[in-house]
C-alpha cells in the first residue's frame, strides 16, 4: 500500500465520520443551520478530553519507567530527567500526532481553517522539540555538576547559549512553515534587520562574551566571595547566567550584576585568600610620640624576664656596645645607641604573633612602623590567621588586639586617642595676688 492509498483511506474515513455525525444530529432534532457548529463543539470536546487522557497516561508511564530505571541502574540521570520534565515533553508526541490527524475531521465543514491549524500544530511541534532537547541537556548538566570539576562552573549560562541557538533554528523552521520558503530567504530577510536584532539582544550578546571570558580565565566560580562596591555586592556568588550574576550578600540581601560588568569593571574575588588557608590581619596602634624613650640598664634587666625579649636585648646590647665605644662621649644621649621602649614593644609583638596558635606561620608576619601622623606613630600588625571563617577571624583579631592594648602600658607607651567632652582633667588653680 503506497502513500496515495493511505491518503484515500484517510479521506474516506473523514467523510464517513462527518456523514455519521450529520445523520445523528439531524435525528436528534438539531436545526440544520446549527448542525455544523454543534458538530464542531462536540468533536473539539472529544479531542481535548482524549488529548488530556493520552498525555496523562503516557507521562505517568514514562515517569514510572524513569524512576524504576533510576533505582535499578543507580544512575541519578534518570531522576534528573523527571525533575526537568522530560517525560512530560515526550508525552506530548502522541497527542500531537492525534491532534494533527483529527484537524481535517473536526474542521470538515470549515475547510479554510484546516491549513492554518495544521501549520500552527507544526509550529507547536518545533517548540516541543526544543523543550525536549533542553530538558535532556539540563539533565546532563545536573549530572555533570555532581562532578567536582564542574560543580562550580556556570553551567546555566552554557545552557542558555544552547537554548538561544535552538530558538534561532526554531525561528528558521517556523518561518519556513509559515511562508513555505527556504531558510536562505529567512537569513536574507534578517540581514536587513540585523541592526535592530543586535540592539534587542545587546545584553545577551555581551553576557555571552562575558561568560566565555569568565570561564576561560576562571575569574569567578559559583560559591566565590566577591566584593563589587559599584553594585553594592559583598557576598557569595549563587548563580551565573547568560545576562546576570546573582550574589547573596552577607546581610542576606541579593544583588544582581550584569555578567559583562565582571569584564568591564573591577571587582575583588576572595577565592585566593580562602585557598591560601589564611586571611590577612592588618591593624595599627597609634603611639604618642612623647611616650617613646630610651630604656635604662635597670629597666632592660627587668625586660629580660619577659618571654621572647631576653635574646633580643642581649644581641642589641652587644651591637650597641661596640658602636658606643667609637663615640667621643657615649654618655651624651645624642651620641649613644640605645634600645627604646618602642623597639621592645615591636619585638614583643613579633614574638607574640609567631607563637600564637591561630596565626599562620607560613605566611607574611610583620610588626612595623608606618609613616608618622598627627595622631601619633602607627605601629602596624601585618599577618595572617590560619582560618578564613569570618566569625573565627574576627574573634582571633579581637583577642590579639585586646592583649596588645593591655600590655602596651608595661612598656611605658601610651596609645593616642582624641579626647571627648566627658573626659576628666586635673586642673590646678593658682591664686594670684
Amino acid at each position: 500500500m503506497d502513500i496515495n492509498d493511505l491518503q484515500n483511506d484517510y479521506e474516506s474515513m473523514t467523510l464517513t465520520i462527518a456523514g455519521w455525525m450529520q445523520k445523528v444530529l439531524t435525528n436528534m432534532g438539531v436545526p440544520q443551520e446549527w448542525i455544523i457548529y454543534v458538530k464542531l463543539v462536540v468533536l473539539l470536546t472529544l479531542v481535548i478530553v482524549t488529548v488530556y487522557i493520552l498525555q496523562w497516561l503516557v507521562r505517568t508511564v514514562l515517569t514510572f519507567l524513569f524512576r524504576r530505571a533510576e533505582k535499578i541502574t543507580k544512575m541519578s540521570f534518570f531522576g534528573y530527567t523527571v525533575n526537568n520534565k522530560l517525560p512530560h515533553y515526550l508525552a506530548l508526541v502522541i497527542p500531537y500526532s492525534f491532534v494533527r490527524g483529527t484537524i481535517p475531521i473536526v474542521f470538515f465543514d470549515f475547510k479554510g481553517a484546516i491549513g492554518p491549524l495544521i501549520k500552527l500544530t507544526d509550529i507547536y511541534l518545533v517548540f516541543m522539540v526544543i523543550w525536549t532537547v533542553m530538558a535532556l541537556l539540563r539533565s546532563f548538566g545536573d549530572l555533570l555538576q555532581e562532578k567536582p570539576a564542574f560543580k562550580q562552573k556556570p553551567m546555566k549560562s552554557y545552557f542558555q547559549v544552547i537554548q538561544m541557538i535552538l530558538f534561532i533554528f526554531g525561528a528558521v523552521v517556523v518561518y519556513a512553515i509559515l511562508t513555505g520558503r527556504s531558510a536562505t530567504a529567512f537569513f536574507a530577510a534578517m540581514g536587513a534587520a540585523s541592526a535592530v536584532l543586535l540592539l534587542m539582544f545587546k545584553d545577551s550578546i555581551m553576557g555571552f562574551v562575558g561568560s566565555i571570558q569568565i570561564t576561560t580565565n576562571d575569574m569567578v566560580r559559583i560559591g566565590d566571595w566577591i566584593t563589587m562596591n559599584k553594585y553594592g555586592a559583598d557576598g557569595n556568588v549563587e548563580d551565573i547566567t547568560l545576562t546576570t550574576v546573582k550574589v547573596r550578600n552577607f546581610d542576606k540581601t541579593i544583588t544582581t550584576i550584569p555578567t559583562y560588568a565582571l569584564i568591564s569593571d573591577s571587582f575583588q574575588n576572595w577565592r585566593g585568600m580562602q585557598q591560601s588557608g589564611g586571611r590577612r590581619f592588618r591593624r595599627a596602634l597609634n603611639v604618642k610620640y612623647e611616650s617613646i624613650r630610651f630604656l635604662t640598664d635597670e629597666e632592660l634587666e627587668k625586660f629580660k624576664k619577659v618571654d621572647g625579649l631576653a635574646e633580643y636585648i642581649k644581641n642589641k646590647q652587644a651591637v650597641y656596645a661596640k658602636l658606643n665605644k667609637a663615640s667621643s662621649d657615649s654618655e651624651l644621649p645624642l651620641n649613644k645607641h640605645a634600645i627604646t621602649n618602642c623597639d621592645l614593644f615591636m619585638q614583643y609583638g613579633i614574638y607574640y604573633l609567631r607563637n600564637h596558635p591561630d596565626i599562620n606561620p607560613n605566611l607574611t608576619l610583620l610588626v612595623r612602623q608606618l609613616a608618622s601622623t598627627t595622631q601619633g606613630l602607627p605601629i602596624e600588625l601585618y599577618t595572617f590567621t590560619n582560618t578564613t571563617v569570618w566569625a573565627e577571624y574576627e574573634t582571633i583579631l579581637a583577642e590579639i588586639m585586646n592583649h596588645l592594648i593591655s600590655v602596651i602600658k608595661y612598656f611605658g607607651l601610651v596609645i593616642y586617642e582624641e579626647s571627648s567632652g566627658s573626659d576628666d582633667y586635673n586642673v590646678y588653680m593658682k591664686q594670684l595676688d
